[in-house]
This record gives C-alpha cells, structure tokens and sequence, in this order.
C-alpha cells in the first residue's frame, strides 16, 4: 500500500517536472495574458457578467457583452484592427438605423475621427458567396453615445434600394467581405427601441413606432420588456422578462427581473427590448419591437460646492445653435442656474467645443449626444430621470428663451447694492420648494425680427425688442422627483404626482422673452427642424392655423414679404435696456458673451 501510494507521488512529481520544463507557445502567453487583463477588468467592476435563463428553463447562463471579448479579439466579421496603424482602435458594427435621411451605425468602443472612417456600401442581393462593393462615400461624422458606444453617420448611396447594406471601416482599407459577415438588413427608425435607462427597481424604455394617443397616458398590461445580450428573435437565445407599470407616447416603465433587482447596477449594458400585443381578440399576436437600446445608469452627476443637490438646473435640446448658447448659459447662471444639461440633436456647428469652452468657465454644462429626431419629449423624461440626483428644480425652455423679472430689475444700486436681480430664479424656485408646489409656470412673450436683416451681433437680447402683445403658451420648472412614474410631458409641461400641483407665475413679476420670429436666414433653420415629437412639421400640409406654425409661412422656406417688421405689436426695451445698463463694457460697449467668446460666437 505504501508502495502504490510513492509510486503515484512520484509520478506526480514526474508530471510537475515536465510540466515545467515544457514552455508555453507564444499563443498560450498571449491567450494567459488576455485571460489576466480580462479578469483584471473584471474586478474593477468594469465590466460584468450577467446571467439569463430561457423562459422554459430554470438553469442560468452566463454570457459576456460582446464590447468586453472585443477588446481582446479583432473579429473578422466586424472589427477593424490595422496591426501597421496601432493609433486606431478596434472596433465592432453592431446596429444600423434607417433614418429619412442617413444611416446611424453604432459602434463599439470610443468615436474615430470622421476623416479616418469611411462608409461602404454593398448590394446583397447577389446570390454570390460575396457581396459586391456599389459605392463608398466619406463618413458625414462621428460622436461618442454613452460610456460603451460611439455613433457614426453614413450617407445614403446613389442607388439605395433594400439590397443596399451599409458597413464601415478604417478609411482606404480594401478588400472584400464574405456573405456572412455583413448583416442583411437595416433596422427602420420608424419602429425601434432606441434607449433606456435605469430609474430605482425599474427600467425606462424609450420606442419609437408604438403610435399610442399623444398627450394620454396608455394601459400598461399589454407591454412586457424583455432583457438579453445575445440578441431577440434568435433560436436560443436567453432573456429575461418583465411586466410594464407605465406607457406614455414613447415612454416604457418595467420592472427589474427579480435576479438583478437588488443590484440593478447588473443591468448595464444589456440589450433590451419591448413587446405589445397585436392582431385581434381571437388571434392575438405578441410583437416584438426591434431594439438599439442597452440600459444605462444615470449620471454619477456633479454636486454643488457644498455636496448637495443644486437648487436650479436647466435642460434643453438643440440643434446647431452654438452662436446663441453663450449669452443664454451666461445670462440665466447670473439668475442662478447652476447645472445645465444639453442635449445636442445632430449639430453641425461645433457646438462641443462651445460647451467645453462654457464648461472649462465654471458653468458646469454637460453634453449628451442625442441622435434621435423628433424626440424633445423623450429627451425631456430621459433629462429628468438624469437630473433628479443633481437638482431640485429643473427648468425646460430653449435657447431663444429668457427670463425676464420687471420688478427686481427696476431697483438700483443704491437700493441694497450689487446688481438688482440678481439670482432672481434661484430665490423665486427656492421659495417654493418646502410647498406642495411641484411646476412652475411662466409666460412668454414671442419677439419679432424687430426690423432687423442680420443676426444682432450683442445677442438676441439686446438685438430684438418688439413683440406680439398678447403671451403664448407657457414654459415650466419642476421638482423631478415629483413627476408622475409615466414621465408624460407636453410643450414643456409635465404630469405630476397625485398631490402636487402646479402655479401659474404672474406676469408683473416674471415672464419669459421668447425671441421666437428672428431674421429670416435664423428663423429658416427653425422651419427646417423641428424637434417636438407632436408638434407638426411647417412643411406638412396639415394644422395651418396651430400655434405652432408661424402666421402666413405656409408650408414653403420662403421668405414672407416685410418679414422684418411681422409680430411687431409692442416695443418692449425692457431686458434689452437693463443689461446694457449694467452688463455692457463701460469702455467697448461688448457684452460678456462677446468678450468671453474664444470661437467668434
């Protein structure tokens, strides 16, 4: 017995020893080293592993995101890895949205520059066992979407038809793509899941194409969520799912799977979906919403100086409006706005470096890139969710919107020293907060081109000072955690809690210039765009007498005749007179949002 038993140590020993002295291939190094670093980011919580389990099977599954394995492995199907130019990172294809008039691609890992990324377009219809390259064109432009993706913009090719599959890579690599390594179709932006993002033990989900009643909150027991990584409508896939507890216009709220509920920071990353019953009472049908959406935490934040909440926020949604984003953050942070949150609809104009220009001064603004058109009232829930752990009030209102407070403006120096007014919406929100009070509403008064051709080059503030007499509609602050659980809001207005309310400001006190109808080459741009999800387009032949449409334009850019002296019923030098009295130079006459632009804005 105790021979057996030196025999099998010694055998052990033999083994260890060659063990040993056997080197590991270069390829068992690299496979050991990415396993290390894999397991190294592991730890860090960066990335994690989630499990799911099939409806009909109690057993879980483990599964990574497909941007963890990517940093490890240039896949052939979809990744881009130039071993000569180490400078580009890898990256993975993994969506395609058809939008009117370009192709969104989602991409992993951090944005390249435009001008190393081109697109590629091939016709798929081919029964060849490759795809046939039609075209390539330049990449329109790029930008970081979250923490894990980026975001590109193909052009539509010459002769797009529904053969036509777009891809991307570095720019003047060449080459040809197998059958299989290209995916067929592009998902429509007319029905899609498009974002999430996780509120407490629920989930938001934001879907286009759902065509529930505008303005209305919607029955809930017909809509499920489904949670999974490996994709939906694929024989074998794992997901969880769960009940809705709230659906308005665009808006789904689900509860969290049980498995994750008591760490909801498990559900980053995942994809998810939404489903609603469809077809007819004998024959219903559940559908199964295509889906671009991973789940999302809301911001870490940045607190106030003394680490709590700031007392005003503001949120807003833009489109290439950087020349005016200057005098408005500057204007309304002396009104004591502390954080604002922009989120930026396609911009063109630069308007990235405008806000980090304003963000490196102390104006603490952050950016989000929002890629999804006619989607202001989405972007307004998703805005709200986000700034509920930073603000205790948020005011939503535009660019082209300014408070204005006659009284507190008439005072003078003497009167209490500094400048009079000052942090007048700080104090007026702050003084409401203890209340039951949870929306305040302000009026605007809509300003014309005022007789002017040109752009006024102090600002829209001083530039515009005639008006239409009577007020239109209204713009609100409100307390974020008091919104109704379904995030419903329309023109600016949301639904609020059971038990709160909201009041109407009075307009001696305050009122909002809204510099609405500027020189036409400005006031164009806003024809072309327009980002309300339920406001109808200028070019639609539909609605001609809303409020929203602009008195005689017509559905057509063309410039009205004596357009420069429309909606010009009142001469109201009111805030244009205060700030020239106490904000201009005293020795150039600029503004402080001439003199502190680096950009010429």
């Amino acid at each position: 017995m105790e021979s057996e038993q030196r025999r099998k140590r010694k055998h052990q020993r033999v083994i260890g020893r060659n063990h040993i002295l056997n080197l590991p291939s270069s390829r068992s190094l690299f496979l050991s080293f990415s396993f290390f670093i894999f397991f190294l980011f592991l730890s860090t919580n960066r990335f994690s592993i989630f499990y799911f389990f099939n409806n009909h099977s109690s057993t879980f599954h483990p599964s990574l995101t497909p941007s963890t394995l990517s940093l490890f492995y240039s896949s052939k199907s979809n990744s881009i890895l130039d071993p000569q130019a180490t400078s580009l990172r890898p990256f993975t294809l993994q969506h395609r949205l058809h939008f009117p008039d370009y192709l969104l691609l989602f991409l992993s890992n951090h944005p390249h520059k435009p001008n190393e990324l081109e697109c590629v377009y091939y016709n798929n219809g081919s029964a060849e066992p490759d795809f046939d390259v039609i075209e390539v064109q330049p990449v329109l432009s790029t930008d970081q979407y979250d923490e894990s993706r980026s975001i590109a913009r193909c052009p539509f090719p010459k002769n797009m038809t529904a053969a036509t599959t777009v891809d991307i890579r570095r720019r003047g690599k060449m080459g040809r793509r197998n059958l299989n390594q290209i995916a067929k179709k592009n998902q429509s932006w007319d029905k899609v899941a498009y974002e999430a993002i996780l509120d407490r033990d629920t989930v938001v989900v934001f879907v286009k194409g759902l065509n529930l009643r505008p303005h209305k909150i919607s029955d809930p027991t017909s809509f499920r969520c489904h949670f999974g990584l490996k994709g939906f409508n694929k024989e074998g896939a794992f997901m969880l799912t769960t009940k809705a507890v709230s659906v308005a216009q665009e808006v789904v709220r689900c509860l969290l799977p049980k498995s994750i509920r008591n760490n909801p920071g498990m559900a980053r990353g995942i994809l998810i979906s939404v489903s609603h019953m469809a077809g007819n009472l004998r024959h219903p049908v559940r559908m199964l919403v295509p889906s671009v959406a991973k789940v999302s935490n809301p911001s870490d934040g940045v607190k106030s100086e003394n680490g709590g909440k700031y007392e005003l926020c503001v949120c807003t949604m833009v489109w290439n409006q950087a020349s005016a984003l200057r005098e408005w953050i500057m204007y309304h942070a002396w009104l004591g706005v502390g954080r604002w949150f922009i989120y930026d609809n396609n911009s063109e104009d630069d308007i990235e470096r405008v806000i980090n220009d304003l963000d490196g001064q102390g104006y603490n603004v952050s950016r989000q890139a929002w890629p999804w058109i006619k989607t202001q009232e989405a972007g307004f829930s998703h805005c709200a969710l986000r700034a509920r752990e930073e603000c205790k009030w948020v005011g939503f209102f535009d660019v082209d919107e300014f408070f204005y407070f006659p009284n507190e403006f008439r005072y003078r120096l003497g009167q209490g020293g500094g400048i009079p007014g000052e942090n007048s919406l700080r104090l007026m929100v702050a003084n409401l907060s203890s209340s039951s009070i949870a929306e305040i509403r302000t009026a605007c008064h809509s300003f014309g081109p005022s007789g002017l051709t040109m752009p006024p080059k102090q600002g829209v503030t001083i530039g515009y000072k005639c008006r239409l007499q009577s007020p239109e509609r209204h713009k609100s602050i409100v307390r974020p955690d008091l919104l109704d659980i379904s995030l419903l809001n329309v023109v600016h207005h949301f639904q609020l809690r059971e038990g709160f309310r909201s009041i109407d400001m009075s307009e001696g006190n305050v009122v909002i210039n809204h510099y609405k109808y500027q020189v036409w080459e400005t006031f164009k741009a806003k024809f072309f765009r327009r980002v309300a999800t339920y406001v109808v387009d200028w070019q639609k032949d539909q609605n001609k007498g809303s409020k929203d449409r602009a008195p005689g334009l017509g559905t057509e850019a063309i410039e009205p005749p004596n357009w420069r002296l429309q909606f010009c019923e009142v001469w109201d030098t009111g805030l244009k007179d205060f700030l020239v009295s106490y904000f201009a130079d005293p020795v150039t006459g600029l503004m402080p949002w001439e003199r502190s632009s680096k950009y010429g804005y």
